[in-house]
């Protein structure tokens, strides 16, 4: 397996909508049509119910993890002494691989490019790349949205943690890595980007809670 096939299927497995799947199969429905009307695990859980949430969820977690797994065992398999493509080291040929999966997952060519937010796929590479930090990360949004009942502040709470958690396991580490550390800060950065929405509705004091409906996804 080559590198470019890697990243070709890090983009094809973060594009699989499973939401949209089991919507389907379960129900016989459009999700693009019904709830948020998001192509994610809580729009899901809203749906169908919170069995069908969480299955989505680990799936498309799945997802990110596959990607970047795939994409180690690619350059596993490169020549010995052969420089790999781009002559781009391999931290980050495996962050590109979970950026193109959370990418498939939120621009699916698979439902005319609608998807999620990409947080589940984007914390599934992250348990590949950086285990630690994102348990630390996952305990703060389970904190936050299980009190608050708002998923999209627990995703923004934990999205702000991450790159600090990285950096600091990054610091203890012999072999600190920059470009994992650098392309957190912007991943998440971009992931409080893509809630924007949700954050004016929490100034404003409109954003919904879990128990709602209509609430928007925020994966």
């Amino acid at each position: 397996m080559t590198v470019w096939i890697a990243v070709v299927l890090a983009y094809a497995l973060g594009a699989i909508p499973f939401s949209f799947v089991v919507a389907r199969r379960v129900r016989g429905i459009d999700l693009r049509e019904h709830g948020s009307g998001n192509l994610g695990a809580t729009n899901v859980y809203r749906t169908l119910g919170p069995g069908w949430g969480v299955m989505v969820l680990l799936l498309d977690m799945a997802k990110g993890a596959a990607a970047v797994l795939i994409m180690t065992l690619a350059i596993s398999l490169w020549p010995e002494g052969k420089i790999l493509p781009l002559h781009l080291p391999a931290d980050i040929w495996r962050i590109i691989a979970g950026l193109l999966a959370a990418i498939g997952h939120t621009a699916s060519p698979f439902v005319n490019f609608h998807g999620g937010k990409g947080v589940a796929t984007t914390a599934g590479a992250y348990f590949v790349l950086a285990p630690f930090p994102l348990l630390i990360a996952l305990s703060i949004f389970g904190i936050i949205a299980g009190v608050t009942k708002i998923v999209s502040l627990g995703s923004i709470a934990a999205a702000a943690v991450l790159p600090f958690a990285v950096l600091f396991f990054e610091l203890q580490s012999e072999h600190f890595s920059k470009t994992i550390t650098i392309v957190t800060f912007v991943v998440c950065a971009w992931v409080i980007i893509r809630h924007r929405a949700n954050i004016q509705r929490l100034q404003a004091g409109t954003e919904k809670r879990l128990a709602s409906e209509g609430e928007e996804t925020p994966r």
